[in-house]
C-alpha cells in the first residue's frame, strides 16, 4: 500500500468527531493492507512503531528534512524498513549517518507524507485514531467480536499483531491468545474518588491497600529467568538487579507479579518520588537500593489467574510473596477504609487503592474496581510550553502551559492537548535547571518570552479544583495548580482527560 493511502485516512480520521465515521475509515484501511503491512500500519496510527524510538529527535530531524516530492512513490513497507534501518545504526559515527539516512528518505517523501514520518519518529500521532477506535476498526475489519479483539490486545500487549493475527488467522486463533510468562501485558488501571469511604460504596467489600509513592513494575520469573517491565511495558530487566534477586528466592517456578518498586530511607520511609524515578532509570547501577512491593499476581505455576477474584489472587500472593506484599486490609466498613487511608498517610506514602474483593484482573482498562485515593487532587497532564523566568529565575524556562488530553476532539483536534492553566509552582532550583535544558531539546517553536514544544513530557499536578473560565477553549482553569514531579514514567497518551477535569466542576 502507498503510504499515502495511509496518510490520507489519518487526516480523515483526525477531521471528523464521529467515532463510527473513524472506525468506518480505519477499517476500510486495514481490509486493504497486505498481511506484512497490517502490524507497521498500525503501530504508525497509535504512534507506537514496532521498532520503539530510533534515535532521532526534533533537532535532528529538522535538520534532515529537505524540499518534499511532488509526487507519492513511499509505500508502508519502505517506512518500516527506514525505521529498521535507523534502529540499527550505533557507535561513532552514527548520528551523521542517521540524518543521512533520513534526508535520502524524506527527500522522496510528499510534503504531507513528511509531516507523518516526523510524527511517526517522535511518537507524536495526532489523528484521534487511539487505539480503543481502531481496536474497534480492527473487530469490524476482522469480523470478529469487540471484546476478544479488545482481551488479545490487552493480553499480548500489542495492538498491531493483534490485528495482524485478528484479519488473517482464525477466530479460534484469536480466542486463543492468553497469558506468556516473559511477555507483558498491559495493566489494570485505578478509577479516583476523594475519599476512602466514597470509593468503597461503589466496590463494596473491598481490599484497602496503601498506594505507595514508587514506580510501577510488572515481574515475570520462568525458572531463573526474570524480567521486569515498565507500565508502559518497557523491558528495564538490567536496571534492577535488587527486584530480580527479590523474586528468583520466591517459592515458584514461573509466576508474573503486579507492583511497585520504591526506594526507603534508613527509618523505612519512602524517599523522593524523584529519587525513586532518578534510580529507576538508571542504565548504570547507583547506590540508592529500590525496594519491590507486590498488589497482585496474574499467573503462578502454570495457572492463570487474570479472571479469578481478587481475594483468590490475594491468597496466592500471601502464599508466596508474602514478605513484599503492599499493606492493607479486606473490609466493607468505611471507618477501617479511612483508618487504612490515614496509615498510609502517616507512612509517607500517597493515599490508598480500593479494589473490590470479587473483582478479576482487567488488563489495561480503567474502572470502577478499583478506585484510588488521595488527599488532593492530583492529574497527570501534558507540557504544552514554558516560560522563560525574571528576577531569580532569569534565563531560565520557568512557568510551564498544561494541557489535557482531547481523545474524541471535543474542545480542539481529535487526539490533541486542550490548554488548561499555567503554573510555576512547586519547582525546585533542580527541576528548572534540568526543565531549561529538557525543554530546549524538544522546542517546535519559540517567540521572546516563550518557548512552544513537543507535547509529549507528562507532568503531575496537585490542584485545589477547577473553575469556570473563558479564557480557554475547554471551559475551566485550573486552580492553585503547583508540580508535584515530572512522569518519567508515563508517556502523553496515559494524561488525564478534558472531561475528568471538566467533572469537577459538578463535584
Amino acid at each position: 500500500m502507498l503510504l499515502d493511502t495511509l496518510v490520507a485516512t489519518t487526516e480523515t480520521v483526525a477531521s471528523t468527531r464521529s467515532r463510527l465515521a473513524k472506525v468506518d475509515a480505519l477499517a476500510a484501511l486495514l481490509s486493504a493492507l497486505d498481511p506484512d503491512e497490517i502490524a507497521p500500519a498500525v503501530g504508525f496510527l497509535v504512534g507506537k512503531a514496532r521498532q520503539g524510538r530510533v534515535g532521532v529527535g526534533w533537532r535532528g530531524l529538522s535538520g534532515a528534512m529537505g524540499e518534499p516530492a511532488a509526487e507519492p512513490t513511499l509505500t508502508v513497507d519502505d517506512l518500516d524498513r527506514l525505521l529498521d534501518a535507523l534502529g540499527a545504526l550505533g557507535g561513532a559515527g552514527s548520528a551523521g549517518e542517521r540524518t543521512r539516512t533520513l534526508r535520502d528518505f524524506t527527500a522522496r517523501a510528499t510534503a504531507r507524507e513528511q509531516d507523518f514520518i516526523a510524527r511517526v519518529l517522535l511518537g507524536e500521532m495526532r489523528t484521534g485514531a487511539l487505539e480503543g477506535v481502531l481496536t474497534d476498526a480492527i473487530a469490524r475489519a476482522a469480523d470478529r467480536p469487540g471484546e476478544a479483539v479488545r482481551r488479545a490486545a490487552m493480553l499480548s500487549g500489542d495492538l498491531g499483531e493483534t490485528a495482524r493475527l485478528a484479519l488473517t488467522g482464525t477466530a479460534d486463533e484469536l480466542d486463543a491468545v492468553g497469558l506468556v510468562v516473559g511477555r507483558p501485558v498491559l495493566p489494570m488501571l485505578a478509577a479516583s474518588a476523594p475519599t476512602a469511604s466514597d470509593a468503597l460504596a461503589t466496590t463494596g467489600e473491598a481490599s484497602v491497600e496503601y498506594k505507595l509513592d514508587g514506580a510501577r513494575i510488572q515481574v515475570h520469573r520462568h525458572g531463573d529467568e526474570v524480567r521486569v517491565f515498565t507500565r508502559n511495558l518497557a523491558d528495564i530487566t538490567h536496571r534492577l538487579p535488587e527486584v530480580v534477586e527479590v523474586v528468583r528466592r520466591l517459592p515458584v517456578r514461573d509466576v508474573i507479579l503486579d507492583g511497585e518498586t520504591l526506594s526507603l530511607d534508613e527509618d523505612g520511609a519512602p524517599r523522593p518520588f524523584q529519587e525513586t524515578m532518578s534510580r529507576f532509570g538508571a542504565e548504570a547501577v547507583r547506590e540508592t537500593v529500590l525496594h519491590p512491593w507486590f498488589f497482585d499476581v496474574l499467573h503462578v505455576d502454570g495457572r492463570d489467574l487474570l479472571d479469578e477474584p481478587l481475594s483468590t489472587r490475594l491468597a496466592e500472593l500471601e502464599r508466596i510473596a508474602a514478605e513484599h506484599r503492599i499493606p492493607g486490609e479486606v473490609t466493607a466498613d468505611p471507618d477501617v477504609a479511612e483508618r487504612v487511608a490515614r496509615d498510609a498517610l502517616a507512612a509517607g506514602q500517597e493515599g490508598v487503592v480500593v479494589k473490590a474483593i470479587d473483582s478479576p484482573y482487567a488488563a489495561g482498562r480503567r474502572g470502577s474496581s478499583w478506585v484510588k485515593v488521595k488527599p488532593v487532587h492530583t492529574y497527570d497532564l501534558v507540557v504544552l510550553a514554558v516560560e522563560w523566568g525574571s528576577g531569580r529565575r532569569q534565563g531560565l524556562l520557568s512557568n510551564i502551559h498544561l494541557g489535557a488530553r482531547d481523545p474524541e476532539g471535543e474542545f480542539g483536534e481529535p487526539g490533541g492537548f486542550v490548554m488548561v492553566g499555567k503554573t510555576f509552582k512547586g519547582l525546585t532550583d533542580k527541576l528548572l535547571a534540568w526543565q531549561t535544558e529538557h525543554f530546549q531539546e524538544i522546542e517546535l517553536r519559540r517567540t521572546p518570552g516563550t518557548v512552544w514544544v513537543a507535547p509529549t513530557t507528562v507532568v503531575e499536578i496537585a490542584i485545589d479544583g477547577v473553575q469556570r473560565s473563558s479564557r480557554y477553549p475547554g471551559g475551566i482553569a485550573l486552580r492553585f495548580a503547583r508540580v508535584k514531579r515530572y512522569r518519567d514514567d508515563k508517556d502523553a497518551g496515559e494524561a488525564d482527560t478534558i472531561q475528568t477535569l471538566r467533572s469537577l466542576l459538578r463535584g
